[in-house]
């Protein structure tokens, strides 16, 4: 994402859940949602990130639902998805083997969606890094990605990733430069107040409740 859409995107959006902020506390919640911010974003969940977990708590009355902001550079070369990818797998295989019933939401912004992408195994042309065990997938009870840089190359969930196909939302704004190839630089930096980061938590709210992995 370019610099100006990265600026000004920092000026929408709520208050930021530093790493490993907890929605609702429990040492071994009943889902862990782990999310990539976008390009230039400050440390934390982004603005993307924020409205969605609150989203995906509330969607959730009665299960505790915690938050990890994956740790990576998110710089400006697009080239830090990688090891991006790398943090949130290892995450996501240290808790599982700590909380034998926790349940997973994954999701990014921007290049957060390629550290996604990577992680549920998708390969592309930003980098590469270390995937979620495959023996963990069906712990993945959904996948949420917001202006995902992937389909500027054609690729698309349902045939990019047949394990997460039918657990995978990705909201991509017509016009976005990032994800649709076009010119309207507002449309990436509004999935927080468009009602999509909503609409993916009810997603992945759903997918929790029904276990349709």
């Amino acid at each position: 994402m370019a610099a100006a859409v990265a600026a000004a995107g920092l000026t929408v959006g709520g208050t930021l859940y530093a790493q490993a902020d907890t929605v609702n506390g429990s040492d071994c919640p009943d889902v862990d949602v782990s999310f990539a911010r976008g390009t230039f974003e400050l440390s934390g969940v982004g603005i993307v990130g924020s409205p969605f977990a609150k989203a995906l708590a509330a969607d959730l009355p009665g299960k505790t639902v915690t938050t990890y902001a994956v740790d990576y550079a998110a710089d400006a070369a697009q080239l830090s998805a990688g090891s991006g990818a790398t943090d949130m797998s290892k995450h996501v295989t240290a808790l599982a083997a700590r909380c034998a019933n926790t349940r997973f939401v994954v999701g990014g912004y921007s290049q957060g969606a390629t550290v996604t992408d990577i992680a549920i195994g998708v390969k592309t042309v930003l980098g590469s890094g270390t995937a979620i065990p495959a023996s963990l997938a069906p712990r993945v009870a959904a996948v949420v990605t917001f202006g995902n840089p992937m389909r500027i190359v054609g690729q698309r969930p349902e045939t990019a990733s047949p394990t997460f196909a039918s657990r995978w939302d990705d909201f991509c704004s017509s016009g976005d430069p990032v994800c649709a190839g076009g010119a309207n630089v507002v449309t990436h930096i509004t999935y927080a107040i468009n009602g999509d980061a909503d609409k993916g938590a009810k997603f992945a709210a759903e997918h929790v409740v029904t276990d349709k992995s």
